[in-house]
């Protein structure tokens, strides 16, 4: 597990889905007989990065505590299409209530880290880190972060409390990138302070204010290699924007520190997955 990982977000988080999604009862599933048992399967339908198995557990904690989860993969396996995940023993009602929403952080979850791994395969060797956003599905902030690490990226910070960054409009209404630095410095001293730039004028001004972390908004390739040189190692290098396939391994060589990248959590696909009962 990440530092960042927290079990009581998990554990809220499957509560809300399960009220949601069942409310006062699963009448479909109160048409089987309470005491009927039944074992079921889940697959993957395409190549994958699996993330989720403790929203699976939780999932089917909350539902029924006596439903068996027995995994045969763990978070990050890749895997490959019509391969058992993990297999279910247990009253059939609970199954079946419990089936969609445990699929549906399985999925998302595996979808967040199946991208990330792609990404993260496509700068092997180069030493960059690629970082996720605060751009996440409402509600599933910490899965998510939790699911970029099992598909070999990093987190950015985690929300507006854990780290500075100070963006245009930030700059602007703090009247200038060393007030803004300074500010942060005397508020939180122990936070992480990243100033967003646009040109060199605004980097060597947040690398003169002492900024941990410089993020070089939109700048094109060349641009990134001559901000490397200029900074030399005296504060980390971000760049954001404009990151594609074919632009990544680019810029990755330009020699920054890290890439943000909002699609590796924004733009997630839900993996296909399906449970089969007997």
């Amino acid at each position: 597990m990440t530092p960042d990982y927290r079990l009581e977000d998990l554990t809220r988080t499957v509560a809300f889905a399960i009220e949601e999604d069942v409310r006062d009862g699963d009448i479909t599933a109160a048409l089987i007989p309470e005491s009927n048992m039944a074992k079921a399967r889940v697959i993957t339908r395409e190549d994958a990065v699996i993330c989720g198995v403790d929203w699976v557990n939780e999932v089917f904690r909350q539902i029924d505590p006596e439903v068996k989860v027995l995994w045969q993969v763990a978070d990050g396996d890749r895997v490959k299409p019509n391969q058992v995940l993990f297999e279910l023993e247990g009253k059939a009602r609970s199954l079946l209530t419990g089936e969609r929403c445990a699929l549906n952080f399985l999925q998302t979850l595996s979808g967040t880290a199946t991208i990330c791994r792609r990404y993260a395969d496509l700068v092997e060797g180069t030493g960059v880190k690629l970082l996720d956003t605060r751009k996440t599905i409402p509600g599933l902030r910490t899965a998510q972060k939790y699911a970029v690490t099992c598909g070999g990226c990093f987190n950015h910070r985690v929300g507006l409390y854990d780290a500075y960054l100070i963006k245009e409009n930030h700059i602007a209404a703090c009247g200038g990138i060393a007030a803004a630095v300074q500010t942060a410095r005397r508020q939180a001293p122990g936070k992480p302070v990243e100033v967003e730039v646009e040109d060199f004028v605004e980097l060597q001004q947040a690398l003169d204010a002492g900024s941990d972390i410089i993020m070089l908004d939109d700048f094109s390739i060349e641009d990134m290699v001559k901000a490397v040189q200029l900074v030399n190692g005296q504060a980390k290098l971000e760049a954001s924007g404009g990151v594609t396939d074919e632009t990544l391994r680019a810029i990755a060589e330009t020699g920054v520190d890290y890439i943000s990248i909002g699609g590796l959590t924004k733009h997630c696909r839900a993996v296909d997955l399906s449970m089969r009962m007997s």
